[in-house]
């Protein structure tokens, strides 16, 4: 019955997020798995390792698939090399059964999600306001 009211939770979550609460929805859920991979690898949960790490590459999957290149140029081609990168890290901890990758994901993830909990949204329309066409960029402030 938990399990049951803990996803009936999340879907809420998911279905009414608007698209950075999404990102930082990833976010924590590719942090999560790193989490359990590192404690399933400690533990010697083979299965648990593989599955929370085949998770977490989808996420970052999910991510790279997400960004918009014709409108954030540098800084989406960025992110896609680091995804890839961390992808990279995920898949030599499992193979190897080395905790180093992943702690080396776990810091550029959780560096990357401080980075995304500092932006703000943007302003959301509403029905009778003039609506822009320009791009207006999400605020970052640090």
């Amino acid at each position: 019955m938990q399990h049951h009211a803990n996803q009936s939770y999340q879907d809420d979550e998911i279905l009414s997020a608007d698209p950075l609460q999404l990102v930082r929805l990833l976010y924590r859920g590719a942090l999560n798995e790193i989490a359990r991979a590192r404690a399933c690898l400690a533990t010697r949960d083979i299965v648990g390792r593989s599955q929370a790490i085949t998770r977490a590459v989808r996420i970052l999957a999910e991510l790279a698939l997400s960004l918009n290149h014709s409108q954030g140029g540098t800084i989406s081609r960025s992110l896609v090399e680091l995804y890839d990168y961390i992808q990279r890290l995920l898949v030599d901890a499992n193979c190897r059964q080395a905790d180093g990758p992943l702690e080396e994901a776990e810091n550029l993830m959780s560096t990357l999600q401080d980075a995304w909990q500092r932006c703000e949204p943007l302003p959301q329309w509403r029905p009778g306001e003039q609506e822009e066409t320009a791009y207006t960029p999400i605020s970052c402030a640090g």
